[in-house]
Parts: structure tokens; sequence; C-alpha cells
């Protein structure tokens, strides 16, 4: 009897994940959709023409990357920090 209740909770919740990547996925439609529109960018000596949509999702990529790099280089100097207090 334990095994039926373990069971339809794990299928609530693999529903609720379903249903939250579904409204991602319509989110992230909606806003490709609403950006497809080509640019034109400079930067440096480069320039290119791309749709504004992909421009915007490259640059949340490194602007993630970047603060991922910062927070570990935060921990790494603390970690420092105790070792040398010890």
């Amino acid at each position: 009897m334990a095994n039926n209740t373990s069971q339809g909770s794990s299928q609530g919740s693999g529903t609720g994940w379903l249903i939250g990547g579904g409204v991602l996925a319509a989110g992230l439609l909606a806003f490709i959709l609403q950006n497809r529109e080509s640019v034109s960018f400079d930067w440096l000596f480069w320039s290119f023409n791309a749709p504004l949509w992909l421009v915007l999702v490259i640059t949340a990529l490194v602007a993630f990357v970047i603060g991922q790099f910062a927070l570990m280089w935060r921990r790494h100097r603390r970690r420092q920090a105790r070792r040398a207090g010890r």
C-alpha cells in the first residue's frame, strides 16, 4: 500500500515539472517571436548582423558565466583567508 502512495506523489511532481517546462517553452517562444528583427552590431573591430533575440541570449549567457567566475574567485579568496587565519 505504501508503494501506491509514493508512486502517486512522484507522478504528481513529474506533472509539475512538465507544466513548468511548458510555461517556460511558451515564454521563450514568445520572446523569440517578438525579437526576430535583425540588428547590426559593432564591437571593437567586429561588425555583424544577427537576430536581436540571439544577441540578447548570448549576452545573458556571457553575463552569467562572468558572474559565476566572480563568485568562484570570491569563495577562493575567503577560503584562503580562513586558512591563513588558522
